[in-house]
């Protein structure tokens, strides 16, 4: 008998099968309708090698995203990432962004090879949302981040190659017993192990140790949201100070850091540049008289 299951439903102009709803997850629906598509078969629809044309393309490396950090404070959680992408020792873009919003209530920022991390936002923001179309309500805290350590464990075949993504997630827990403290921060690894982050701070790519090093110094659990966003300025002006990778504040061109705030009542809401540069110049100016902090 001839298999029909893929052909389009009398007045329909998609085939039966995007008309049925199977199962809440699109990675799931891919495997059936478009597995060529899935990460485990080549990276996130990557699934034709790129050919150097000339000797200078084998030279250049893919552009890698750097320095992304996140912070709890007293309602909620906040991601920040400076805006330079890089390839080897040259600057390829300095407005690049790299934290997003996914849904309603979470966020993510990228580090590692840009293509591949950019795409992974992209299926993991369609993996949600088609979830919460299917099932009218979205996924949990703790199943968010299960989604986003199985995107980050399908691109293990590129990432063995060198060519890692590595996201960091936050989120507002709406199911907290605390509201105060419903922020969260997880972290994973190249193989899709995944952490949470309880310092209530955290920090990945190239100038995370910095970073990192200036939040541990300057986070207050008990910080509000206004100085969260300093202390987010302070610590990637801190790895910009030291990592030739992380972009810093280009008061010049008016670049300055990209950051998205989660909270129970606006939920995961970039916060306005205008906002951000004020910070920003203000922390440049008190640098002017103690470079170092």
């Amino acid at each position: 008998m001839e298999h029909t299951s893929n052909r389009a439903m009398p007045g329909a102009s998609l085939p039966a099968a995007y008309m049925t709803a199977e199962t809440s997850s699109f990675m799931d629906f891919l495997r059936v309708q478009a597995p060529h598509l899935l990460p485990s078969s080549g990276g996130l629809g990557t699934e034709e090698p790129v050919r150097a044309r000339h000797v200078s393309d084998l030279m250049q490396q893919p552009a890698h995203g750097t320095t992304i950090v996140a912070v709890c404070f007293a309602g909620g959680v906040l991601i920040a990432g400076d805006h330079r992408a890089t390839s080897g020792n040259l600057i390829l873009q300095r407005d690049m962004e790299k934290v997003f919003v996914t849904d309603a209530y979470s966020a993510v920022g990228i580090a590692g090879t840009a293509g591949i991390a950019l795409e992974m936002v992209r299926v993991y923001q369609v993996e949600l949302s088609h979830y919460e179309k299917l099932e009218g309500v979205s996924l949990s805290l703790d199943a968010k981040t299960n989604k986003l350590s199985a995107l980050v464990r399908g691109n293990l075949e590129a990432a063995m190659q060198g060519l890692a993504a590595i996201p960091l997630f936050v989120g507002y827990d709406v199911d907290a017993d605390d509201p105060d403290r419903a922020g969260r921060i997880v972290s994973f690894d190249v193989v899709g192990g995944r952490y949470e982050e309880r310092a209530g701070f955290h920090g990945v790519g190239s100038g995370s140790l910095f970073a990192r090093s200036a939040l541990k110094k300057l986070w207050d659990p008990g910080c509000d949201e206004e100085t969260a966003i300093r202390i987010a300025i302070e610590a990637l002006y801190d790895a910009a100070d030291d990592d030739s990778a992380t972009g810093g504040p280009d008061l010049a061109r008016k670049i300055y850091p990209s950051i998205i705030t989660v909270t129970a009542a606006d939920g995961a809401a970039a916060v306005a540049e205008d906002r951000i540069a004020t910070v920003t110049e203000s922390v440049v100016t008190a640098r002017g008289s103690r470079p170092r902090g």
